[in-house]
């Protein structure tokens, strides 16, 4: 299966959350997609279908593949410490998601597209593998060539988050991935116990 690039309202009403960031079209209608999407009389939810939930949405968030994401749920399991925090530590710890964090570009999709293209590197070298995980002390960058780039620049003229597990230098273009960030930095609404509870079964 390849990644979702279908109308991305239609999924955040599905979880009833902006999981892309900011959309208007889902402020409008944040309800259920479908016929019966504004009935306030739908059933309730088994069990299964609440941890499949999650699961999808913690999958479209970070945009990652099942494959991808059951390979990082063994790692999880296999490290130290509590599994569904150690699984969404090992997201965030992504190229791609870093580079969004950053500010460098506007969302996950476009910061995926920026490491592929080579236009990000690592410690001085280009890296394009967007599942790229990164280390604590790890310096991300914009490739010199790319620093004009008008999406790269708008994107980091409209960036205001601030995450203090990571720095930013504008001046250099390049920011250092100081810490893995503790489940609380995490501002993303998902239930992790929830996904390996349904991996466990």
């Amino acid at each position: 299966m390849a990644r979702y690039t279908g109308p991305k309202t239609k999924i955040a009403r599905k979880f009833g959350q902006a999981i892309f960031g900011d959309d208007k079209a889902f402020e409008k209608r944040n309800y259920p997609p479908g016929q019966h999407g504004n009935n306030r009389r739908r059933g309730k939810k088994s069990e299964y279908a609440i941890q499949l939930m999650e699961k999808q949405k913690a999958k479209y968030t970070y945009g990652v593949l099942e494959k991808q994401f059951r390979n990082m749920f063994k790692k999880a399991t296999a490290a130290q410490g509590i599994t569904g925090e150690v699984l969404l530590q090992l997201c965030e710890s992504r190229l791609d998601n870093v580079v969004f964090r950053m500010g460098i570009a506007p969302s996950r999709s476009g910061a995926r597209q920026l490491v592929s293209h080579r236009h990000i590197t690592v410690n001085g070298e280009k890296v394009n593998i967007p599942s790229y995980q990164l280390k604590a002390g790890d310096v991300v960058g914009v490739r010199e060539k790319s620093k004009s780039l008008e999406v790269i620049q708008n994107s980091l003229t409209n960036s205001t988050q601030v995450y203090e597990w990571i720095t930013w230098n504008n001046d250099k273009k390049e920011g250092t991935y100081v810490s893995v960030p503790a489940r609380i930095q995490i501002p993303e609404q998902i239930n992790e116990q929830y996904i390996v509870e349904l991996y466990s079964k």
